[in-house]
């Protein structure tokens, strides 16, 4: 079962807070016990792309914990004032340095044990010119039986691999949910 991170402090006030189900809820809240403020812990949301190019797919390697030296799509969390598709783009320009041209959102994966929701979209790339940012080791493209599938650092990310070429192999792409446990 996931455990919310745990607030102890009033973000308003900085009295202290009790953890309590309010009136007209159904779960436990962090109540600010000075003011009343309730506050609310809900998931994260990590955004990111499958950038492709002909039969080949864009991996970075990470350059930052967790997982640094391991492979994942360019991918990290949603910033607050700009949409899922917004936030895909701008995590692709910061991690690989690649422009790319935004297609249809792929897949939505639920990771409960860790408080996330990870949103992938297809996007293909306009050139093969990459930009690693500092959090990038090195960007670079793999056909499916050159992918590193020993070499993935998150579930999310083979998911969303595993997909992409099974769909790829059928000629047509779907949008595709899962939980991830």
């Amino acid at each position: 079962m996931f455990e919310p991170r745990r607030i102890r402090h009033c973000r308003l006030c900085g009295s202290p807070v009790r953890y309590a189900v309010p009136p007209d809820d159904n779960r436990e809240r962090a109540i600010c016990t000075a003011c009343g403020e309730i506050h609310y812990e809900n998931p994260i949301n990590v955004v990111g792309t499958v950038p492709f190019w002909g039969d080949q797919v864009l991996l970075c390697r990470r350059n930052i914990e967790p997982r640094r030296g391991l492979w994942t799509l360019p991918a990290g969390f949603l910033e607050l004032g700009e949409s899922t598709s917004e936030g895909a783009l701008r995590e692709t320009d910061e991690e690989a340095g690649a422009r790319v041209e935004l297609g249809a959102l792929f897949t939505v994966l639920n990771v409960v044990a860790a408080g996330q929701v990870h949103f992938f979209y297809l996007a293909r790339l306009q050139d093969t010119r990459f930009a690693p940012g500092p959090e990038t080791i090195e960007a670079r493209l793999f056909r499916e039986h050159e992918l590193p599938w020993d070499e993935l650092a998150f579930r999310t990310v083979r998911e969303t691999l595993q997909c992409y070429f099974a769909d790829r192999a059928r000629g047509a792409f779907g949008m595709h949910a899962a939980d991830i446990r």
